[in-house]
């Protein structure tokens, strides 16, 4: 069975893109990325672990109102 793995910064960015969402755009602390009214902070690690990366596809997921698999996860590539 696959399993996570860990996501570079640019990749993760790359994925939300296709998943619909704006941005990164420059906050006070963090950047952030926008899908209609909703706004996902971006933490500014080089790379995700993937408990940081499913924590926040969990976010990712309410914002979507949906689940998003490992398979359409690494699809979006």
């Amino acid at each position: 069975m696959p399993k996570w793995s860990p996501c570079k910064r640019q990749d993760f960015i790359k994925r939300l893109r296709k998943l619909g969402f704006d941005g990164p755009y420059a906050g006070s602390r963090h950047e952030f990325m926008l899908f209609n009214n909703h706004r996902l902070t971006i933490p500014s690690n080089s790379e995700y672990s993937p408990s940081q990366l499913r924590f926040m596809l969990r976010e990712v997921e309410m914002i979507l109102d949906r689940q998003i698999m490992l398979q359409e996860w690494k699809s979006l590539r």
